[in-house]
């Protein structure tokens, strides 16, 4: 059995086993937005690739960038650093998470955390999630449990693979048990009302934390590799005396300035997507109760993670081969096996689509 991919999204590879072009392919291995990206984000890439930006190097401080997002967020600039895309600032946050001590990664999670202690052989220990459905749902936030002892914590919020929310209030005490806090909420932006349980207004109090966020979600541009983190300035000037020259490509740049430059014009774009959150999550969630074999577990991120009774590698694979729709293979998180998949929302028609094949192939096994 060969293992499985540490992210969705693999198109290439997956359409040439199949036979087949990754236009062709829907994909709801990867959490992104379906509708996206905005025109904005178009007419900002023409308007780079005919002009300067794809001509001349980037700024080294990313000084327009970083004030867009300082902008949005309420920041100081140097309170913001723009990165090529979460999984290259995780890179940076694991060096100051190796040299701080022992981390505490919540499992299953992410596999990037391990992958990017890794590069500095950093110490981690496991904490085991509860993987039962919620007693409340779970678009309410819930109580973060209780970390076990060590000097780094590692969070996701909402947490990736579950979609499990977690209060600002119970995470907020946690700022003073540990040496350091690294939060990624690449995901928050797409909940309704996630906003009111992010980390970032805390910054500014507490030199022991950093958040990072991600712009690949929430605008479906994963192509672009756009994220940032928001820590206090001193930690950020160190992070980039670590880097590569001009980490963050000048198209890339220019759509997260163009983006961000509009506050009103995001805050729009984010209500529709967390529309969309709200009504196909509730939907999914309904369909896929009603069928024999597989449990979702309740979700307030725009994915589902779906428990089956036996293997869902073989239901995973007919998918593929015979419908042409791909799912998350839940094996790359640690805590989870075989028995687990995780399904990227998409538009209703495609929803149905996977519904459908779903049934389907349920039915026939």
């Amino acid at each position: 059995m060969p293992p499985p991919e540490r992210h969705g999204g693999n198109l290439a590879t997956t359409a040439e086993r199949l036979g087949c072009r990754p236009s062709q392919l829907l994909d709801a291995s990867a959490s992104l937005v379906p509708f996206g990206p905005p025109w904005a984000v178009r007419w900002q890439l023409l308007r780079a690739a005919f002009g300067a930006q794809a001509r001349v190097y980037p700024d080294r401080d990313y000084a327009a960038l970083r004030a867009a997002l300082a902008g949005f967020h309420g920041l100081s600039p140097d309170a913001v650093l723009p990165g090529n895309g979460a999984a290259e600032l995780f890179t940076w946050a694991a060096r100051d998470a190796a040299a701080a001590g022992v981390s505490v990664l919540p499992q299953p999670g992410f596999a990037d955390y391990p992958r990017a202690l890794a590069c500095w052989a950093g110490a981690w220990r496991a904490m085991p999630l509860p993987l039962q459905p919620a007693l409340q749902p779970a678009v309410q936030p819930q109580q973060f449990p209780a970390p076990p002892a060590a000097e780094v914590l590692w969070i996701t919020n909402p947490h990736n693979p579950t979609g499990q929310l977690w209060s600002r209030a119970s995470l907020e005490p946690l700022l003073e048990r540990f040496a350091l806090v690294i939060v990624d909420e690449a995901f928050l932006p797409l909940v309704p009302a996630g906003e009111d349980q992010s980390l970032i207004p805390l910054v500014a109090a507490h030199p022991n934390l950093v958040v990072i966020r991600s712009l690949t979600k929430l605008y479906g541009i994963a192509g672009l590799r756009l994220g940032y983190a928001v820590a206090q300035p001193q930690r950020l000037r160190r992070w980039g005396c670590w880097r590569d020259p001009w980490p963050v490509n000048g198209l890339a740049a220019a759509v997260g300035e163009g983006l961000l430059g509009n506050p009103a014009a995001c805050c729009r774009w984010g209500r529709r997507v967390q529309r969309w959150t709200a009504r196909e999550g509730a939907w999914l969630q309904q369909q896929l109760a009603q069928l024999p074999g597989i449990s979702p577990l309740p979700s307030a991120a725009n994915f589902l993670l779906i428990r089956g009774e036996t293997s869902l590698l073989p239901l995973r694979e007919r998918l593929e081969r015979r419908h042409h729709i791909l799912l998350r293979d839940c094996r790359s998180f640690d805590g989870l096996g075989q028995n687990w998949l995780r399904i990227g929302y998409q538009s209703h028609q495609h929803n149905r689509r996977i519904i459908g094949a779903l049934r389907q192939e349920l039915a026939e096994r």
